[in-house]
C-alpha cells in the first residue's frame, strides 16, 4: 500500500517504467534509467527504485536487475506455456527445424516480459556463443520483436538459421558471433531477425 505521495520525478519514473515494459518487453536496467533521465551515476536511479518500492508502487525481485512488477499485476496468473520449435545452431548457419516439439512452463514474471509478449523457444546445438555464456544443450526463450544493436538474435541469414549477436556498424546489420573462433556473419542477400533472446534456460548437471 502507498504510504507516501510520489514525488513529480518518481512519477516520470514510474511512467517510464511502463512504458519500457509495454514497447519492449523488458524493463529497462538502472544504467538505462540513468541514461534516460541523465542522472550522474547508476546509485541515483537506484535511490529511487527503493524509494518507488518502500511507496509500494513497485516491487523488486532480489539478484535480478531488470525484475521490476508492479503490484497490481501479482494476482495474475503468471505460468505460461511456451512452444519449443527444435534446434538452433550456434555455430555455422545451419537448418532449424519448425517442427512444433512441446512447450515449457515459464514464469513469466522471473524474466521479465509481459504476458501479451509472443514467445517461443529453440534448443541450441554448438559453441560459437559461450563467450555469452550460451552453451550447446541449452534453452533459449526468444521474443518476436524488432531487435537493437547488441541484442542476441535467432536470424534466418541467406537461407539458413543460426544464433548470434546482432550488431550494425554504418547501417548495415551482420550477425557476431560470441566466440573468437568463429567468424561473423555479413548477409549476402537477406538477414530477417525470428526472434531476440530474452531468457537462457540450462539443465542441471
Amino acid at each position: 500500500m502507498q504510504t507516501e505521495p510520489m514525488t513529480e520525478r518518481q512519477k516520470e519514473i514510474l511512467e517510464y517504467l511502463k512504458y519500457a515494459q509495454r514497447t519492449t518487453g523488458v524493463m529497462p536496467s538502472t544504467r538505462e534509467i540513468q541514461h534516460y533521465f541523465g542522472f550522474a551515476s547508476q546509485t541515483a536511479a537506484m535511490s529511487h527504485l527503493r524509494a518507488l518500492e518502500r511507496k509500494g508502487v513497485i516491487q523488486r525481485r532480489p539478484g535480478k536487475a531488470r525484475a521490476v512488477v508492479f503490484p497490481d499485476e501479482l494476482d495474475r496468473e503468471e505460468i505460461v506455456d511456451i512452444p519449443v520449435y527444435g534446434q538452433i545452431a550456434a555455430g555455422m548457419a545451419g537448418e532449424v527445424d519448425q517442427e512444433k516439439e512441446g512447450c515449457i512452463s515459464i514464469d513469466i514474471a522471473s524474466i521479465g516480459i509481459p504476458r501479451s509478449a509472443r514467445t517461443f523457444a529453440l534448443k541450441v546445438r554448438g559453441d560459437s556463443m559461450i563467450d555469452a555464456h550460451i552453451c550447446s544443450g541449452d534453452t533459449v526463450i526468444l521474443e518476436f520483436r524488432e531487435p537493437r544493436n547488441g541484442d542476441i538474435v535467432a536470424a534466418l541469414i541467406d537461407g539458413e538459421t543460426t544464433l548470434k549477436r546482432y550488431r550494425v556498424t554504418k547501417g548495415k546489420p551482420f550477425l557476431h558471433a560470441e566466440n573468437e573462433d568463429f567468424p561473423d556473419l555479413i548477409p549476402a542477400r537477406e538477414l530477417i531477425i525470428q526472434g531476440v533472446l530474452v531468457a537462457l534456460l540450462r539443465k542441471a548437471a
